[in-house]
């Protein structure tokens, strides 16, 4: 086990299977030193854990819960990374997070939410986990999910 999945472990999380497509693409993909991945839903054993928009009205998801999501986001695309290359130890930089949030249109917090994500590769890669990143909101995700998460990732062999 790689030193990133030992300070998950010390969170109370494990990597997930790699979620399967749910179109024409993979998950990841390496082009020299850089891994992206695909966006990422907030998927746990095949399902979604939430489906709707992003707000602080009624029937929307809470930012709270939101934040939550984009973290199961981010576990996701951790997962998606290692099975490019295999030991997580090999990342040198998470570079750029980009964060879409499905939102009700009165909601703001976009980049809050997406926190849940940035927060989670922060301590799961410590200071290499800074990045530069991107939080936007949408009418609408795939499959109706409220928050979507993409990395790329810096390795070195």
């Amino acid at each position: 086990m790689s030193a990133v999945e030992d300070r998950l472990a010390e969170l109370g999380l494990t990597l997930p299977d790699v979620a399967k497509p749910v179109a024409a693409y993979v998950p990841a993909l390496r082009d020299g030193n850089l891994i992206f991945t695909s966006g990422q839903l907030p998927m746990v054993s095949g399902a979604l854990v939430q489906t709707g928009k992003v707000g602080t009205g009624d029937g929307n998801i809470s930012p709270e819960d939101a934040k939550k999501l984009a973290e199961i986001c981010a576990l996701n695309a951790i997962a998606a990374v290692k099975s490019v290359i295999g030991d997580l130890d090999k990342v040198t930089r998470v570079v750029k997070v980009v964060g879409f949030v499905a939102s009700d249109p009165s909601f703001t917090g976009q980049p809050g939410v997406i926190n849940g994500a940035s927060e989670l590769l922060g301590k799961a890669f410590g200071a290499a986990g800074v990045h530069a990143r991107s939080a936007v909101g949408v009418a609408a995700l795939p499959l109706d999910a409220p928050v979507e998460v993409e990395i790329t990732v810096s390795v070195q062999d």
